[in-house]
């Protein structure tokens, strides 16, 4: 009898530890930091280029470094459309880096509203990896509103809600909401400072709690 209580007990220990390593694996807590360069070419174009740089597992290890380049066209005032090439160098599962090019197309439209912000941005991306090429759509909406001069000047309170389509998958896979603030620091430079919630059943770990920065330059 006491072998068979020693068994049991041993037996739940076992099990609290594999459900502890899986639940490690499928969520982490992560920072996200980069920096936008944007460079006026005329009216209508400008240059955009980003160094990105996300630190993992808890944020003990460098997870993933990405560098883009591209345009963006600015036919109105309300409407924008950018494509931009990403090369990308990732952990994968098996903590191996690996790298992939993404072929990127965002179209914003900020809606007429002048009691506070509000745009809706589409993004589709085509992936190119070894494990084979998919694409993903990106909706997304923003909400933003002045924050009153007396608590932080020059800044913006905004939110964000995001979800992915993934045709490897072929179904809406993961979903983002971001909450942060905006801080405009000079003519030229602004930062955002925000947090991230990311779910998602499908990636590991896919579950993220992330805190970050976007340093934006504008010449």
């Amino acid at each position: 009898m006491k072998r068979i209580l020693f068994a049991l007990i041993l037996c739940g220990f076992f099990a609290v530890f594999v459900r502890a390593q899986e639940l490690a694996d499928e969520e982490d807590f992560q920072s996200w930091n980069d920096v936008q360069l944007t460079v006026p070419l005329s009216k209508k174009f400008d240059f955009y280029t980003a160094v990105t740089m996300r630190f993992g597992k808890n944020v003990t290890r460098l997870n993933d470094g990405r560098f883009a380049i591209g345009f963006v066209w600015k036919p109105t005032k309300s409407f924008s459309v950018q494509p931009f090439y990403w090369h990308i160098r990732a952990r994968n599962s098996r903590s191996q880096f690996r790298t992939e090019h993404r072929l990127n197309l965002r179209a914003t439209y900020k809606f007429p509203i002048k009691s506070f912000g509000l745009s809706h941005r589409s993004w589709f991306e085509y992936r190119l990896r070894s494990t084979g090429n998919t694409w993903r759509y990106r909706p997304s909406l923003t909400f933003e509103k002045d924050i009153p001069k007396k608590f932080i000047p020059k800044a913006k309170f905004f939110v964000t809600e995001e979800v992915f389509y993934d045709s490897g998958l072929n179904k809406f896979s993961r979903n983002r909401f971001t909450v942060g603030i905006n801080k405009t620091l000079n003519k030229n430079l602004s930062v955002d400072v925000y947090y991230m919630r990311q779910n998602d059943g499908f990636s590991r770990p896919g579950d993220l709690n992330v805190v970050g920065t976007s340093w934006k330059i504008k010449l």
